[in-house]
């Protein structure tokens, strides 16, 4: 029973929304048919994967319903987060009700492999010199907010061993500290996936590899080949 992890799913296979991903790169043609394969390579009934957001362009819960059945239909347990693009992302409750062996994670924490799974959406990082607007101030906080509590409930609970997620990097471009990589430390997390980075040129902003006790994984679609990765054998 492993545990996997991609983001940046990008899906629409309903007719109404018309966002083909191949504008991106030749990385994406036929992205949907390719996750499919490697997926099924590797992910067994009894495994979980971990989807770090971006799941579906939908703007509209409804619009969102083909995409979230095609993920369904994939062998194992989802774990789900929300992205930049989860619009159509409303209810929490309603969603969970939805799928047998899909949970979608939002100020609480998922149990799985004798480990706790936390996580939020996350947002841009501040960064010196860089204007950092009123807005962007108050959802960086909020998410805060609501990853201290994914990763509080978890250690309630007596979880030591912890995975989280976030859709967003944890850090700014130049890796410097926040307070998203804080709570990691201060609740001893002791892996973090991520996704949100798209390109070559763009990867290598990611922070990766471990810095005070925390390892720190890129998972977007394009940076692992549409391959789901191995975090937990």
């Amino acid at each position: 029973m492993s545990v996997y992890a991609i983001a940046d799913l990008h899906l629409s296979f309903d007719p109404r929304v018309d966002k083909p991903m191949d504008i991106y790169g030749v990385q994406w043609d036929n992205h949907s048919e390719k996750l499919k394969e490697e997926w099924e390579k590797v992910v067994g009934a009894d495994d979980t994967v971990l989807i770090a957001g971006d799941i579906s362009w939908a703007l509209k819960f409804d619009e969102a319903i083909a995409d979230l059945d095609w993920v369904h239909r994939l062998p194992g347990k989802k774990v789900l987060i929300r992205g930049n693009h989860e619009l159509w992302w409303k209810s929490v409750n309603k969603l969970n009700e939805m799928y047998d062996n899909m949970y979608f994670l939002q100020n609480t924490f998922y149990p799985c492999e004798g480990m706790a799974v936390c996580g939020s959406r996350g947002w841009l990082c501040p960064t010196v010199g860089v204007e950092f607007s009123e807005s962007d101030e108050k959802i960086y906080r909020r998410e805060l907010i609501r990853l201290e509590m994914s990763l509080s409930a978890a250690q309630k609970a007596g979880y030591r061993d912890i995975i989280a997620m976030l859709h967003y990097p944890p850090t700014n471009d130049n890796r410097d500290p926040s307070g998203f990589t804080e709570l990691f430390e201060k609740y001893c997390v002791k892996t973090v996936i991520y996704g949100h980075l798209h390109r070559r040129e763009v990867f290598g902003k990611g922070l990766q590899g471990v810095r005070n006790g925390v390892e720190y994984h890129l998972v977007s679609f394009d940076y692992l080949e549409g391959k789901p990765k191995l975090m937990v054998k």
